[in-house]
């Protein structure tokens, strides 16, 4: 991985060699195999490119019209793209969450996610990019991970490297307590770690709470939820998960036995008091509160590569709203993007404990992995599975039915609730 990354640092001006090139509509000849650019990239250098320590290369940049039109959206500019992914500072690897074998690197801004892919993924995702394209355009609030380039590096020893260059859903100031992989199966669905620390990647069966949104914002984000799960569906794709982080603004909670004051209501949102706080987060700004949206936007914190207009809520007389945490910035609170909302912990009983855990957190939700189609090995693997198993359990099933379970989990995640009454 290390050629992957020092070669990388080469290529930052391919993505420039089509920037001159006036803004148009994308075509149909820029889909597919052949709508793609190439470089070579000798050791001696050329007079296009530097000398360098590496072996010689090929650089392949797959439908750049298509991945270009897509940052345009974003307003992701062209140098920044290359500059994050390819600039003088080193892409941070992380560890893999999935069974894949991927490769995954995080660019120094955060704004990037890179990730290896299989030629069968990227197969996939070229069969998929025209109608993805039209998705990403008909809905601004699409929960969808969001691509913004298609590459491959070729050695000339052979190896080869595959990789997607996506938006990073958890590019934010604020720190991701939990993440949480979800799938809506539940066969071999719980985190095997013993120690779970914020880089932890759980799974359903470590979902112990269900989080309660503001009753219009949970309306939009199912309905945006099972309008990107059709959308897979009709593309053949299953396997799919809805990554969630979550912020909590009392973190106390991740240390074993503290207790807390009671929660209080401020603009239909509940607030923790802290007793006990974290030796390095003694100064934990505390609470939620949601403000009319400013006039002045140069407040605001806006997410990165974000779309869409802001949420309003009916606390602040149906406006659109900015998320105010105390001591910090305003930040646009968006479908996915710092949403306020209320986690409460799933009691195992019938009937709920006296002192219900309640927390203040803000969430960051997309849709990711979805590159996996129903092929013959998945359906191989449904068979073999529900031979020994439950069949409903397991996460390679029909994608038709495989987008019904999904969605049906998704909503006891975010049950509904009338959080103006508190």
């Amino acid at each position: 991985m290390d050629f992957l990354v020092n070669v990388l640092q080469l290529v930052r001006y391919t993505v420039g060699k089509i920037t001159p090139i006036p803004t148009r509509e994308v075509r149909i000849s820029d889909f597919g195999t052949k709508a793609s650019f190439w470089m070579n990239f000798p050791k001696e250098g050329s007079q296009l490119t530097p000398t360098h320590p590496s072996e010689d290369f090929k650089w392949k940049d797959y439908c750049p019209m298509v991945f270009r039109n897509l940052r345009e959206l974003f307003k992701i500019d062209a140098a920044d793209y290359m500059m994050s992914i390819c600039g003088n500072d080193t892409l941070r690897e992380l560890s893999s969450p999935g069974k894949s074998g991927s490769v995954f690197f995080l660019s120094q801004d955060d704004r990037f996610m890179i990730k290896t892919l299989r030629m069968s993924e990227v197969k996939v995702l070229l069969r998929m990019l025209p109608d993805y394209h039209h998705h990403v355009k008909t809905y601004e609030n699409t929960l969808i991970t969001k691509f913004f380039g298609l590459h491959r590096i070729k050695a000339s020893s052979g190896q080869k490297f595959r990789f997607v260059v996506m938006g990073n859903m958890f590019c934010t100031e604020l720190r991701i307590h939990r993440r949480f992989d979800l799938k809506g199966s539940s066969f071999g669905r719980s985190s095997d770690k013993i120690e779970i620390d914020e880089n932890t990647t759980l799974k359903d069966l470590d979902l112990n709470y269900c989080f309660y949104l503001e009753p219009s914002w949970r309306e939009s984000l199912l309905k945006q939820i099972e309008i990107d799960s059709k959308f897979l569906e009709a593309q053949h794709i299953m396997d799919y998960s809805l990554l969630l982080g979550v912020h909590y603004r009392a973190p106390q909670h991740l240390r074993p036995l503290i207790s807390y004051n009671q929660s209080r209501s401020v603009d239909g949102l509940a607030m923790l008091a802290e007793e006990d706080p974290l030796e390095d987060e003694a100064s934990y700004p505390q609470g939620l509160v949601l403000v009319p949206r400013g006039a002045d936007d140069n407040s605001v914190v806006v997410g990165s590569h974000v779309r869409g207009s802001r949420l309003r809520a009916s606390s602040a007389g149906d406006e659109e709203v900015d998320l105010l945490l105390p001591g910090t910035a305003r930040l646009q609170i968006q479908l996915g993007v710092n949403m306020p909302s209320r986690a409460e912990q799933i009691s195992e009983k019938e009937e709920k404990p006296k002192f219900q855990e309640v927390y203040d957190v803000v969430l960051y939700l997309g849709i990711i992995d979805i590159l996996q189609d129903y092929n013959m090995t998945k359906k191989i693997e449904h068979a073999y599975k529900s031979l020994q198993f439950d069949s409903l359990s397991i996460s390679a099933v029909d994608p038709t039915f495989y987008s019904r379970r999904f969605l049906e989990f998704i909503q006891k995640v975010f049950p509904p609730n009338a959080m103006a009454g508190g």
